[in-house]
């Protein structure tokens, strides 16, 4: 059984924390005084990292075995979508609960499967080991065989609406409220729903401060939570926020999920034209979301 210590603690029974990424330099560039007031991208990575500080100060008990951050060993393709893709304002933003084993975890970007970041994205970057890695689920970053689902449909339906990234991202940007992977010992992904109650609020409640920054920073006037939690966590995070940001659900495209295995695609186009958000997905004009 693998427990969730790192490289430089022999206890394998005690709960232990994570190390702060990147470990490789990661932000040599973001951490010297700029000459000029610091783009939004530039902002957006530091609000991460202050993130993962905060983070790395908590422990995880059973049944949590090994921590994954890929904000930290897959920095490089991470940093790249992000100064890539968030040059400017958003006025909407999609949020996504926490990385999955074969998106995110291997590539650094949000529902980040494989083939979708290389080809349609263009992201890249080296994707380092992480400080301890399970045996069931090798990081092999770009190189991943596997596709993940979820990932493939988020991103795949876009493609096909948008035609190009960039007439996505002129509005719109993708997100996490929390940067880490869990897995229990046998190498299951634990969502952050199945951790310790005490722990899931800790972790939740900083995510959730940081998601108030980041939205903030970001100008976003509305949150589409992909997934009934974070959709949740949003609401309750957001609440009370000036000026007001408006939060609303999208159906999650898990394989899990019997109903978005009858038609996620068809569900999340629905869902996106009762938001009136279809023309600014669609249109090369100044549509704005309703």
């Amino acid at each position: 059984m693998l427990s969730p210590s790192f490289p430089g603690d022999s206890s394998m029974a005690a709960p232990q924390t994570f190390p702060l990424g990147p470990t490789h330099e990661p932000a040599s560039a973001l951490m010297e005084p700029l000459p000029c007031t610091r783009s939004l991208a530039e902002g957006f990575l530091e609000e991460e990292l202050r993130l993962n500080a905060e983070l790395s100060q908590l422990q995880f008990p059973e049944p949590v075995g090994v921590i994954y951050n890929p904000v930290d060993y897959a920095w490089e393709p991470h940093r790249n979508y992000v100064t890539r893709y968030c040059q400017g304002p958003k006025e909407v933003l999609f949020l996504g609960m926490n990385p999955g084993p074969f998106g995110m975890a291997q590539t650094g970007v949000p529902f980040g499967e494989v083939n979708v970041v290389r080809d349609w994205l263009g992201v890249g970057g080296p994707v380092l080991t992480p400080p301890q890695e399970h045996p069931k689920r090798p990081v092999l970053g770009l190189e991943c065989p596997q596709s993940e689902v979820s990932g493939a449909r988020f991103w795949g339906f876009f493609r096909t609406l948008c035609g190009q990234p960039q007439v996505f991202f002129r509005h719109c940007f993708v997100h996490n409220l929390c940067p880490l992977l869990f897995l229990a010992p046998s190498g299951r992904n634990l969502t952050p729903a199945e951790l310790p109650a005490k722990q899931r609020e800790q972790l939740l409640s900083i995510c959730d401060a940081a998601l108030c920054r980041q939205v903030q920073l970001l100008g976003v006037r509305l949150v589409v939570g992909v997934g009934r939690l974070a959709e949740q966590r949003a609401r309750r995070a957001l609440a009370g926020l000036t000026p007001e940001v408006q939060v609303e659900g999208l159906l999650h495209p898990s394989p899990r999920s019997a109903q978005a295995n009858k038609g996620w695609e068809a569900a999340a186009r629905e869902r996106l034209q009762e938001l009136g958000l279809l023309p600014l997905l669609t249109d090369e004009g100044s549509a704005r979301p309703t």
